[in-house]
């Protein structure tokens, strides 16, 4: 089996969905599945020049599945991805086999008039997609998925932690009492959502710091542009808050696994919610907004979740996390146990072997 991982447009400053391509090209191959990254460069080419290039490199791929990897934002400019179709139409005249990993599985249009009208030519093209590509991999599990039609080319399979491999001897629960607790915050939004999220982080904090000391952790996407708004959030608190802004991988995943904690208040808590696996593939419980069903299989980690905005909530459950010990190791379990069964790039692998090699028989 050889199988080629195709990406449009890089992401900045952070590429998620090329990281998710190495990490499972990495384990792919070490289950000896031929494995490649390849990129549509159309945005420094432009078009016309892309697809003849594509043209002729996928001559070379003949006998290959090519899976694409869609965002919208990966094969379009503004939101309007027509390009991801073309692409796929092109490769199908070729008589190649063509999947599609679906990083969204519905529309990113956002607000106002251009919003709907590009939420709705996006969910148009995910559609065209959906019906031309042989297999439809999606991280979102199937029944969460309104439009999808009754049929057997789609496969729901988790996106894992684009983080090396957690060293678990290094993660000791302290089920002790401790002076100084760390709460992680991986990734914040965009203004104006970034206003309510520091508010509710405050808020949530305020009310776990009840009688301890607590040591709030700031890092990822959006913490180095949201720096002032961080201080003035805390200000006149005796929280102590640090902000390691963007990190490396390998930086990401110590600063997690010594912390006791994460907090995720991006909305509501779905199964792609990058954040939220890259803290259970850390083993941290982890307190956020959202239910059980919308959450599934976040939720089957060492999760608790509240209802969406009810930062008071949100505290009370992080209080109980920091002063109990068992409790806190408990949720460490759980998530340990939920990144193997779920989030764990050999996990995913093997399910991406089964979903190709069931395909051909």
């Amino acid at each position: 089996m050889r199988l080629i991982l195709l990406l449009g447009k890089p992401d900045t400053p952070a590429d998620g969905v090329l990281d998710y391509c190495e990490y499972l090209a990495e384990a792919l191959r070490r289950r000896e599945i031929e494995t490649e990254i390849a990129r549509v460069d159309w945005n420094s080419e432009g078009w016309i020049r892309a697809l003849q290039k594509i043209r002729a490199q996928a001559v070379k791929w003949n006998g290959a599945w090519i899976i694409l990897q869609y965002t919208a934002l990966s094969w379009s400019r503004r939101g309007f991805p027509l390009g991801a179709l073309a692409i796929l139409r092109s490769l199908r005249r070729q008589k190649l086999h063509c999947a599609v990993v679906f990083h969204e599985s519905r529309q990113q249009g956002g607000v106002g008039l251009v919003g709907l009208v590009r939420g709705a030519f996006q969910d148009w093209v995910i559609r065209r997609i959906y019906s031309e590509a042989d297999i439809a991999i999606f991280a979102d599990p199937l029944d969460r998925i309104e439009w999808l039609p009754t049929g057997n080319h789609a496969v729901f399979i988790p996106i894992g932690a684009n983080l090396p491999a957690p060293e678990w001897a290094t993660k000791i629960p302290d089920t002790q009492h401790s002076e100084n607790h760390k709460v992680a915050i991986y990734c914040l939004s965009d203004p104006p959502n970034l206003q309510n999220e520091l508010r509710d982080i405050s808020t949530a904090i305020h009310v776990a710091t009840a009688g301890r000391k607590v040591r709030v952790v700031f890092l990822g996407r959006g913490t180095t542009e949201a720096r002032d708004e961080i201080t003035r959030a805390f200000d006149g608190t005796s929280t102590e808050v640090s902000n390691f802004g963007m990190q490396d991988a390998t930086a990401v995943r110590d600063i997690l696994m010594s912390s006791d904690a994460m907090l995720c208040v991006r909305g509501e808590m779905y199964p792609t919610r990058g954040s939220a696996v890259a803290g259970i593939a850390c083993g941290l419980p982890i307190v956020g907004y959202g239910t059980s069903q919308k959450a599934f299989p976040i939720s089957q980690a060492g999760v608790r979740l509240v209802p969406y905005r009810d930062s008071e909530a949100l505290g009370t459950n992080l209080a109980q996390i920091l002063s109990d010990g068992h409790l806190r190791e408990q949720l460490i379990k759980a998530s340990r146990l939920a990144q193997e069964k779920f989030f764990s790039w050999h996990t995913i692998a093997d399910q991406m072997i089964q979903a190709f090699s069931s395909s051909r028989e």
